[in-house]
């Protein structure tokens, strides 16, 4: 897609839902996963995408797919590369590079509850973004990544406390 039409559409949207508030709030479809076999796991949309995890041999699984820890990683990554994109084009601007990198400490202990201090999730995450646009000032592309970063749902998410129910059926 050319910058020019993603910059429409990006206008587009933040027109229609300026003049619509109430069309912004919206309940995501679910995304059902599925343990197949030992520790390997699909999870599956309603439109049929589906993504496949296992567990590293150390604990365990197989080997064959991702951890769910790493698709984290890569969701956050990607998240804010297109939320990166995404303004850059809203401003017209096009890049010639844009790499993110994210990565985390983790203390497994807290995934096996072997001590209670210690958080099941990551202890710290880090997002490290190389952009560069050819005649931008390196202000304007600092300043495309902190909107973005600031932007992008999945970071949001990792840095807030999202509130969150979880419902248990005994089949």
């Amino acid at each position: 897609m050319s910058i020019e039409h993603i910059q429409n559409s990006v206008k587009d949207v933040i027109a229609y839902l300026t003049e619509n508030p109430k069309d912004a709030l919206s309940t995501s479809p679910p995304i059902t996963a599925v343990m197949e076999s030992g520790l390997r796991c699909r999870a599956t949309g309603e439109d049929g995408q589906s993504v496949v995890t296992d567990m590293p041999k150390a604990v365990g699984g197989g080997a064959t797919a991702p951890s769910p820890g790493w698709l984290a990683r890569a969701a956050l990554a990607t998240c804010d590369a297109t939320r990166i994109a995404l303004r850059a084009a809203e401003l017209g601007i096009s890049l010639d590079t844009l790499e993110v990198a994210a990565d985390s400490v983790d203390d497994d202990r807290g995934l096996f509850g072997i001590d209670k201090s210690v958080p099941a999730g990551s202890l710290s995450l880090r997002t490290r973004v190389t952009i560069g646009a050819a005649g931008v000032a390196e202000k304007t592309l600092r300043e495309i990544v902190d909107y973005a970063v600031t932007h992008s749902p999945v970071a949001d998410g990792c840095r807030r406390a999202t509130p969150s129910t979880v419902e248990v059926t005994i089949a």
